[in-house]
């Protein structure tokens, strides 16, 4: 089996504090090392020119798979929230979801925790784990019965899998579009107080404490949600949570001129909100930043702001944006991919987001510098529904190996 040495790259190696000089042996579709180590003569060797070298990004939470906006982006592997045309909520439909899109992209599926995900009864969760289900999902949807709640947690608690929720209290935020505030009150939005989310994560931190569940909050927005995730990590429950980088970049005013691209769910939030959670990037409390993928065509956006669907294209600008963190001194480069990439891989139980021996042989090569433009008419995804539309950003992966083989 041919060895390959990736030589002359800067490593962002998760495990390391910062960048550093090194070289990546490969074999077959395996890590075999990688930093400061000899390269066998008769190894192929790739030369990375001075690129930035990582660990291919691991897309924890998308809403569909769309493979040309993934290897835009550098994303080698995503999880697939169950929320599809057919709800992953059967065996079978678990299988067929991780089929799609290999060998040069891997789906890993998130079963979803009740039938049809209406939050009333159980689903099958040990056929679908072992069917290839990597996670259990609440959906879009927080589950309002808590008795339903703790048996998914305890069911899940039980196989070794995490719960992956949607942190908004259904009770207040019903079908609410905007968070309280100057401009939903301005533009005469359904809005809802953005105590909902804090309200929702303290339910679901109760319940793992009584259960002992892993609970991943997927995107926490606010300053009093994370306040109870620091909180929380620090009674030393198995909590953690994520973000996507439109609430690190944008405020509730960015709906202003009723701008659907900007219809989110969780909905914008307010600029205190949006710095709180820069500061929770930076001090750790945030584990993932994932771009929460779901491209949406005109017949959902161009609508009356009430009736568009939630939901951005955000695949190809995840790196680039988050790119910026660096940039501005938040996190280092080997940190940043801890979040894009390393915990990601732990959370899902798979061997892969590092360069340990024995992870998978998934590398992007990164020119952080590079300067490019957001335009949503250009993009690779299924539809370009981005709020970052003429943007300008630096960074994209110049190349993409997948189970060591290039893209």
């Amino acid at each position: 089996m041919t060895t390959i040495a990736i030589i002359n790259g800067q490593l962002a190696d998760p495990a390391t504090a910062d960048l550093r000089p090194g070289a990546i042996l490969i074999e077959g579709d395996r890590i075999l090392a990688a930093g400061n180590i000899d390269v066998p003569r008769d190894a192929e060797k790739v030369d990375a020119a001075g690129l930035v070298v990582a660990p291919g990004l691991i897309d924890l939470g998308v809403f569909a798979t769309d493979k040309p906006a993934f290897h835009f982006g550098g994303i080698t592997r995503a999880a697939l929230m169950p929320d599809q045309s057919s709800i992953l909520d059967e065996a079978g439909l678990i299988r067929q979801a991780a089929r799609a899109g290999k060998p040069d992209f891997w789906v890993h599926p998130i079963a979803a925790a009740t039938r049809g995900l209406k939050g009333t009864e159980l689903a099958e969760i040990g056929m679908m784990q072992a069917a290839g289900a990597k996670a259990v999902a609440t959906g879009r949807q927080w589950i309002a019965d808590s008795g339903v709640m703790m048996r998914v947690l305890a069911y899940a608690s039980g196989l070794g899998l995490t719960v992956i929720t949607h942190a908004e209290d259904s009770g207040l935020a019903g079908k609410a579009v905007a968070t309280s505030g100057e401009t939903a009150t301005r533009l005469g939005l359904s809005h809802a107080p953005a105590c909902a989310e804090a309200i929702a994560i303290s339910r679901d931190i109760m319940l793992a404490r009584e259960t002992g569940a892993a609970v991943h909050f997927r995107l926490v927005t606010t300053k009093a949600g994370f306040d109870l995730i620091r909180a929380a990590k620090a009674e030393g429950l198995r909590i953690s949570c994520g973000i996507s980088p439109a609430y690190l970049y944008l405020a509730d005013n960015a709906v202003t001129d009723f701008r659907t691209f900007a219809r989110l769910s969780p909905p914008l939030r307010s600029e205190d909100d949006r710095k709180a959670a820069i500061a929770a990037v930076a001090d750790g409390t945030i584990d993932v930043i994932t771009s929460s993928h779901d491209p949406r065509g005109p017949e959902d956006k161009r609508l009356p702001f009430a009736d568009a669907a939630p939901g951005m294209a955000g695949a190809e600008t995840l790196l680039a944006l988050s790119l910026n963190l660096v940039r501005e001194g938040h996190l280092s480069m080997t940190r940043l991919m801890t979040l894009l990439s390393a915990n990601p891989a732990r959370i899902l139980g798979i061997d892969a987001g590092s360069f340990a021996s024995g992870s998978a042989a998934d590398l992007i090569f990164i020119d952080p510098g590079a300067p490019w433009i957001v335009d949503s008419a250009r993009m690779a995804a299924q539809a370009g529904n981005t709020p970052f539309n003429r943007m300008p950003v630096q960074g994209r992966a110049r190349r993409v190996m997948k189970g060591g083989l290039f893209l």
